[in-house]
């Protein structure tokens, strides 16, 4: 697979009928390893053991209902009373992350309204603080640690 701007960690990938798998550690199954998937893999992995990230407060592939249609928001980390704090979106690495990408986190922003969101092709990462009271938003510097949030 494709070398990320994340640490590595132990992958654990297996080949059923041609096609490689990842596990999913939040999603304890097997899941097809895509690109997007390997970046997932990484990024959350990194939230975990670099940013100290709770396995428990996070969700991938969560289901959410946009003018009458099913979305889903790639990752969500939730407060310990299981409201949205964050959303997480993954391109795969060879996908620019342009102004199309970051519509797209903020329309499922519109349902979950989050205090972050965070856009990640494995190479470049976009962190930003929402401002509900100025309607707008700060990008960081760093994806925060998970004490500092």
């Amino acid at each position: 697979m494709f070398s990320l701007n994340l640490p590595a960690f132990d992958a654990k990938i297996v080949v059923r009928d041609g096609k490689r798998s990842i596990f999913d550690v939040i999603r304890r199954r097997y899941v097809a390893l895509t690109p997007e998937e390997w970046v997932r893999q990484h990024f959350v992995h990194f939230l975990m053991a670099h940013k100290s990230y709770p396995q428990a407060l996070m969700a991938n592939e969560v289901q959410v209902q946009l003018n009458g249609t099913k979305k889903r928001c790639d990752t969500v980390l939730y407060r310990r009373d299981l409201t949205a704090r964050m959303i997480i979106e993954y391109k795969a690495p060879e996908v620019e992350i342009t102004q199309k990408v970051f519509d797209q986190i903020t329309r499922y922003n519109m349902v979950l309204k989050v205090d972050y969101l965070i856009v990640s092709n494995g190479i470049r990462h976009y962190c930003c603080r929402m401002d509900y009271e100025r309607n707008g938003y700060t990008f960081l510097q760093d994806i925060p640690d998970y004490t500092s949030l």
